[in-house]
C-alpha cells in the first residue's frame, strides 16, 4: 500500500518556497500491534512550523524529514485494543495522505456536535491559545483597552472577541481593509488598524486610544509591536503568542531595544504555548464551546482542498491569504 508524502527538502533562506517541499510517494509496511492505519480529513497549517525549519521550535525539522502537524483522522485499520475502525481521531500527524502510526498520544473524538474543523481551530488549539493566553497571561479588566496584531489570523481573532467578552476595549490590527471590516463587523473588534496603508501606527493608536494600552496580544512582533509596547501603560501585560513578522529574516528579529520601555512602564511580558495548559484543554473547550453556543464567539477558517496544496497552504500564511485559522481538507 502506497501513501502519498511532504518532505522539507530545503531549508528556507527567508519566505518559504514551493521548491523547499518534495511530494514523493512511499510503500507503507504492513500494521503491526499496538498501530492504526489513519486517513487523514483535515490538517492543520501552522506558522510555527516556519520556526521549526529554523530550529527554534521543538521538534526542529531538518532537511529530508516529513513535515509533521496537527490533524483529524479516520481510523482504516486498527491493531489497538482502545481504537476501532471509524473511529475520529485528533493529535500530531505526518503530512501523509495515508498514515500508520502508534496510537499511545492519539485522542479519539467523541464530542461531534460541532463541525469537523472546528476541533483544530475554534474548539482545538488555536482557541485554545487564545482563551489561556488573553485570560492566564494579559488578565484583562473590564474597562481595560487590548490591541491584538494578526487580528484575523487564526489566534488573533478569537483572542478579539473573548476580550470584548471580558468587558474590554479591543483594537485589532490587520493587513488589508477587507480583514479590518470583517474583524469590526463579525468579529466585535471596536476599531481596527491596516498596517499597510498606515505608515504610522502610533499615530493612529493615539487616536483609537488616547487612554493607552494595558494588554498587547502580540502575533507578530517586528515594527508593529514597537509601536504598540512604545504606547502601553505602567504595569501593562504583553502576551507574546506569535512573531511572524520575524520568522523568514534572516537579519535577526526587531524588538530587544525596547527592553528600556519594559524598565520604565513596569511592563510585564510572557511567552505562550500551548502545551503548559494541556491538563486544562477540556476545561477551555467547554468554555468555548459555551461561548459558541451562546452566540458570543464567531470564527473563520480558510480551507484548501486537497493533499498537493499543504505546501502552498503554508506558504500562504505569510502572504496574508489566510482569514481565520489555515486548514487543508483531503
Amino acid at each position: 500500500m502506497k501513501s502519498k508524502i511532504i518532505r522539507l527538502v530545503n531549508m528556507p533562506a527567508g519566505m518559504p518556497q514551493i521548491d523547499d517541499f518534495l511530494l514523493e510517494e512511499e510503500e507503507l509496511p504492513s500494521i503491526t500491534d499496538g498501530q492504526l492505519l489513519l486517513k487523514p480529513l483535515f490538517i492543520s497549517v501552522d506558522p510555527y512550523l516556519r520556526v521549526a525549519m529554523s530550529g527554534g521550535h521543538p521538534p526542529a525539522l531538518n532537511v529530508g524529514d516529513i513535515i509533521i502537524s496537527r490533524g483529524i483522522a479516520a481510523v482504516v485499520t486498527s491493531a489497538h485494543k482502545d481504537f476501532k475502525k471509524g473511529d475520529l481521531v485528533m493529535g500530531y500527524m505526518e503530512w501523509r495522505d495515508l498514515l500508520l502510526r502508534d496510537a499511545d498520544d492519539l485522542v479519539v473524538l467523541e464530542d461531534k456536535s460541532m463541525p469537523l474543523s472546528s476541533y483544530l481551530s475554534i474548539l482545538g488549539a488555536t482557541g485554545l491559545s487564545a482563551y489561556f493566553a488573553l485570560s492566564e497571561i494579559g488578565k484583562p479588566q473590564k474597562g481595560e483597552t487590548i490591541v491584538v496584531s494578526g487580528a484575523a489570523g487564526a489566534v488573533g481573532s478569537i483572542a478579539g472577541q473573548i476580550g470584548k467578552l471580558f468587558g474590554c476595549k479591543v483594537i485589532g490590527i490587520v493587513g488589508s481593509d477587507e480583514k479590518a471590516n470583517l474583524i469590526k463587523t463579525e468579529l466585535r473588534f471596536d476599531a481596527a488598524i491596516n498596517y499597510k496603508t498606515n505608515a504610522d501606527i502610533g499615530a493612529v493608536l493615539d487616536k483609537l486610544c488616547p487612554e493607552g494600552i494595558d494588554v498587547y496580544f502580540d502575533n507578530v512582533g517586528g515594527n508593529i509591536s514597537d509601536a504598540v509596547i512604545s504606547k502601553m501603560n505602567d504595569y501593562g501585560r504583553i502576551v507574546v503568542c506569535g512573531t511572524i513578522a520575524d520568522y523568514n529574516d534572516e537579519k535577526g528579529a526587531v524588538g530587544p531595544r525596547l527592553l528600556p520601555l519594559v524598565v520604565y512602564k513596569k511592563l510585564f511580558i510572557q511567552g505562550f504555548l500551548i502545551g503548559d495548559y494541556k491538563e486544562r484543554f477540556n476545561e477551555g473547550r467547554a468554555q468555548l464551546k459555551q461561548w459558541l453556543i451562546d452566540g458570543n464567539l464567531n470564527y473563520r477558517e480558510t480551507i484548501v482542498k486537497g493533499f498537493e496544496q499543504l505546501p502552498a497552504a503554508f506558504i500562504g500564511l505569510f502572504n496574508g491569504k489566510n482569514e481565520g485559522k489555515m486548514l487543508v481538507e483531503m
